[in-house]
């Protein structure tokens, strides 16, 4: 196959940050994804209607003259949101989401919820409204190790919510992990959003020749057994599993410092990453459902109708693009890839 056509795809998980870092990397999402769901995780984070509408025209305002791009809007759950904020957020039409961090567990959720529980009056009303809730499916116990933190957050948080709320529509976001998909496919009322990163690599990329914080996310990549799950349940027709970047830009000097901040920048080529997993185990014909339909389909959006077309041929991602004081390093930057968007 030397060329692929897809209706144009939209990202279910996307981090635009703001100010003159939104201007920076928002063009690379435009020129391959129609919609977006932007995470609320800036600082102060996104926590009310007005911060979402707010936050929205200054996307909007960034956007290249002569693109069309539709960001899709969350709020950021703390403890301390109300019930009415959320029927709000629902009858705004422009918030589709709340997003649920636990504090402290990556970047800017220090704001996050302490405790899942204190929630539940929220949940109970995005329950009746039919507003759904995204989770970064983690505990921040000390006493868990890093890798097991998904698997922990689905048996003691995860399992317990959707007894407390069935018909409360979820999304875990950038599953890692075998045990995720296993659930995910089990439960009623939950997507799965996958990344390029965990489809294509394994733990053992982030020590490849020394440390490579530029792989370095959260959650972290996990053991081959996991990646292969993943990839399975990317390429499995099943539509609860679904494309989301989770893009998340850092410049080079807080990635290559002592504070290694978490995030892989894949907005610039995230499509040909796709391609790439998918092709790895002979599944292109599956990638337009998965990165174009089963999410607008999950979210009640129509799915778009544009095209773009991926061509197959070798070129270099670049070693950085222009970002705010110190540049910013893609996903695999200074190496080959196979497929590029045209």
């Amino acid at each position: 196959m030397q060329q692929l056509t897809l209706t144009r795809p939209d990202d279910w998980h996307l981090h635009l940050r703001d100010g003159e870092a939104l201007k920076a990397v928002l063009p690379h999402t435009v020129r391959q994804f129609a919609r977006a769901i932007i995470m609320p995780n800036l600082k102060p984070p996104v926590r009310s209607l007005a911060d979402a509408a707010a936050y929205r025209d200054r996307i909007l305002a960034a956007i290249p003259p002569g693109k069309q791009f539709e960001p899709l809007m969350t709020l950021y759950l703390t403890d301390n949101n109300s019930p009415e904020e959320i029927v709000k957020a629902k009858d705004s039409g422009f918030v589709k989401a709340v997003k649920y961090y636990p504090s402290g567990a990556t970047t800017n959720s220090e704001f996050g919820v302490t405790d899942i529980r204190k929630c539940d009056r929220l949940f109970e009303t995005m329950q009746q409204v039919d507003l759904p809730l995204l989770l970064h499916g983690e505990v921040t116990d000390p006493d868990v190790d890093v890798f097991d933190r998904e698997k922990v957050f689905i048996e003691r948080h995860l399992i317990p919510l959707k007894q407390r709320f069935p018909q409360l529509r979820v999304v875990l976001e950038h599953i890692t992990t075998s045990d995720a998909v296993e659930y995910v496919l089990e439960a009623d009322n939950i997507g799965a959003t996958l990344t390029p990163q965990h489809l294509l690599f394994n733990r053992n990329r982030i020590f490849k020749g020394g440390i490579n914080p530029h792989f370095y996310c959260l959650p972290i990549l996990k053991r081959e057994i996991h990646r292969q799950a993943l990839l399975k349940a990317a390429i499995s027709g099943n539509p609860k599993f679904f494309l989301g970047t989770d893009s998340a830009p850092h410049t080079r000097t807080s990635k290559e410092s002592a504070c290694g901040c978490a995030g892989c920048f894949s907005a610039l080529h995230a499509l040909e990453l796709y391609a790439e997993a998918f092709e790895s185990v002979n599944a292109l014909d599956k990638l337009e459902a998965f990165a174009s339909f089963y999410g607008p389909d999950f979210y009640q959006l129509p799915r778009n109708t544009e095209q773009i077309t991926l061509t197959k041929t070798t070129w270099c991602i670049p070693d950085e693009v222009p970002f705010t004081e110190s540049g910013l390093v893609p996903l695999r930057a200074g190496q080959e890839m196979t497929w590029q968007m045209v």
